[in-house]
């Protein structure tokens, strides 16, 4: 058995719960601390996970023994926690976004850099069977010239969901529905179209009693021509009915849908292929909108640390879409194109 990363997991909530249940279970990771300001939950954890619980994170960081602190608490917080983390020279997991701003993020690269611990932002829904394929008929140019992208995020959460913790739906601790539900799936079409020229966009808080949009469409203009078309929402009724990503090329149409990226729904390329007529195999049916892939993105994020394999997603990876959703912000704030890399 080789050497095992000890993790101290930060934050008892929602999406913890399945960090925490990977840690246990593979075999390079020990999850050793969790920390969360409301004690019951990292009691809870504590007890499920048999690690040592702690209620301050800055008693979690006087922890020695530490190799990676994972980070999932509401996005305010990760950067404050990803820069104490790193000088202590604590290698860095945080859920997404990394950031609510482009100075926080940029803030976090450069302290991970300087004190030589690893920035990982998990982005597992590249991760996910059929994006995988996907995006190997794009890396084998079965698409040939890209015209058309779209990602569409069309969840619901009701009012309950932003009620029950006090940071839900605000702007200094959660963001709106880009920086939370889709900030996936900002990520999976910036992966697949590369990178964008400009953005023109429209955002809107419709049904919800909170600070930020809940629904938000933009249109991209990548810089090798193609458009792209970001729509996302929280106000599907009456439950999640599509988390997709369409590509559109000259010799190539795929689209990939279900609630979280996960079914194969269009599969057609000029250059038929074999193993094309196994591809629905590729699809997979996820109890929730989390998918699979966070098991492979924590197993990469271990072996990436210990020298075996080079990151999936890192800060730098995790600060693009940060930026395309700062930029959609610009354009509905407004009402004009706006121009990318933003200065």
């Amino acid at each position: 058995m080789g050497k095992k990363l000890v993790f101290g997991l930060v934050g008892c909530g929602r999406i913890a719960n399945k960090h925490a249940k990977i840690l246990s279970e593979l075999d390079g990771a020990e999850l050793r601390y969790v920390c969360d300001i409301k004690r019951d939950r990292a009691d809870k954890f504590a007890k499920e996970y048999k690690a040592k619980q702690f209620y301050d994170y800055s008693e979690l960081l006087k922890q020695k023994d530490i190799d990676v602190v994972d980070i999932c608490t509401p996005s305010g917080l990760h950067p404050e926690m990803t820069v104490k983390a790193a000088r202590q020279g604590f290698h860095v997991v945080t859920e997404k976004p990394m950031a609510l701003n482009l100075e926080d993020a940029d803030w976090m690269i450069e302290e991970c850099k300087k004190n030589g611990v690893m920035l990982f932002v998990v982005k597992q829904n590249r991760l996910n069977p059929p994006v995988q394929r996907a995006r190997e008929a794009l890396e084998q140019s079965r698409f040939g010239k890209l015209f058309l992208l779209n990602t569409t995020v069309r969840w619901t959460r009701p009012q309950e969901y932003y009620d029950m913790d006090e940071w839900r739906g605000t702007k200094r601790f959660d963001g709106g529905v880009l920086l939370n539900q889709a900030s996936h799936h900002v990520d999976l079409i910036l992966w697949f179209g590369g990178p964008v020229e400009s953005v023109l966009a429209k955002v809107a808080r419709l049904d919800h009693d909170i600070e930020v949009e809940d629904t938000a469409v933009a249109l991209l203009k990548f810089k090798s021509g193609a458009l792209g078309v970001i729509e996302a929402t929280t106000c599907t009724y009456p439950h999640n009915l599509e988390g997709s990503l369409t590509i559109l090329g000259k010799n190539g149409s795929v689209k990939i849908g279900g609630f979280a990226v996960n079914k194969i729904e269009t599969w057609i390329f000029k250059d038929i292929r074999n193993e094309d007529q196994y591809i629905q195999e590729s699809s997979t049916f996820p109890p929730d909108v989390y998918g699979y892939g966070h098991r492979v993105y924590l197993q990469n994020v271990i072996d990436t640390i210990l020298g075996r394999a080079q990151p999936y997603t890192d800060g730098y990876e995790g600060r693009k879409s940060l930026e395309v959703i700062m930029a959609i912000y610009k354009s509905a704030a407004t009402g004009k194109e706006v121009k990318l890399p933003l200065k």
